[in-house]
């Protein structure tokens, strides 16, 4: 029972997307060994392979679709790897129901990154949609609205002059944050949305507070939850470095930079408080965050202490 519950839900997403590929098609050779380098990256992939093994009387009753010689597109895909994963965590006990219904709205998001991922779109009106690390949306446009939900993660927006003058509405947990004609970041973290505004001006409208209108202009922030809108603030000039693959901090607590840093880095990163309060101010390259650790070093009193290629953590010396 132990060792099921240790499993965590990038392990056990992981493991029903080499399913989907591998039942999927007919594999060759170079995906076969793709799949046992990972076997063999971490115990705890070999670990989800093996809870696989022994469902797959159950995978077959309710999946059994994957086995079909292509999968029709990138969303069917996503369909039987969510099937696969909502079996593998169901197999794994306590904390089923509250995954469900959080992780599923994002497998199921029209457009998702993972872990240190960066990506790209235009959208059908010309604008142009950043996603950050670990980020997930929903785009919906109709006749009368441009609309994109954030399910979770970054996103930076450069609104498009649309024909048919439709509003342009980002949607969170939170509340909205409508374009006036710009360029912003919105960002959902832990029961808050942050909205950075870099050029022209958004209103934020808070999910209980619809009444209240705020207004964000050009190199301003906020952050609101469900039930109250923040202060205008000055924005942070460096809040688009990541579209840069970049993390620009200017003296910052090394516990927050850790934080931040744990974004773009799979598995578990954490800092001693003995030395969460140092200062730390630099540019980083997040191309390699192992990179990154091993340089606090030489310029901090730290020391790195790993114990598996997904689980580190800074140290005092």
């Amino acid at each position: 029972m132990a060792r099921s519950q240790s499993l965590d839900h990038a392990t056990l997403e992981a493991a029903a997307r080499w399913y989907v590929d591998l039942r999927g098609e007919v594999p060759d050779e170079a995906t076969r060994e793709a799949h046992r380098r990972w076997l063999e990256r971490d115990p705890r992939h070999a670990q989800a392979w093996e809870r696989l093994a022994r469902l797959q009387d159950k995978l077959g009753q309710v999946a059994p679709g994957i086995a079909r010689p292509t999968l029709a597109n990138a969303r069917a895909r996503r369909r039987d790897v969510l099937k696969v994963l909502s079996i593998l965590m169901a197999a794994g006990g306590a904390g089923t129901l509250a995954w469900n219904t959080t992780a599923l709205p994002t497998l199921m998001a029209d457009q998702r990154t993972g872990t240190g991922e960066h990506r790209r779109l235009r959208l059908d009106d010309g604008s142009q949609l950043q996603l950050n690390t670990a980020t997930a949306v929903d785009i919906r446009f109709s006749a009368t609205l441009r609309e994109v939900r954030l399910l979770s993660g970054e996103i930076l927006i450069e609104t498009a002059r649309d024909d048919l003058a439709r509003p342009f509405i980002v949607h969170t947990a939170q509340g909205s944050v409508r374009a006036l004609g710009t360029r912003f970041i919105v960002r959902s973290d832990a029961g808050r949305t942050l909205v950075c505004v870099q050029e022209h001006a958004v209103e934020v409208r808070a999910a209980n507070r619809l009444g209240r209108v705020v207004r964000v202009d050009a190199g301003q922030q906020l952050s609101f939850s469900d039930n109250s809108v923040g202060p205008v603030q000055r924005a942070n000039p460096q809040a688009d470095a990541w579209t840069r693959d970049m993390l620009v901090v200017d003296d910052w607590r090394l516990g927050d930079f850790i934080r931040e840093l744990q974004r773009y880095r799979p598995g578990h990163l954490g800092c001693d408080p003995a030395v969460a309060t140092l200062r730390i101010s630099g540019a980083f390259h997040l191309g390699s965050t192992d990179t990154i650790l091993d340089n606090l070093t030489a310029t901090l009193p730290v020391r790195i202490r790993r114990f598996s290629r997904y689980w580190a953590s800074v140290e005092a010396v």
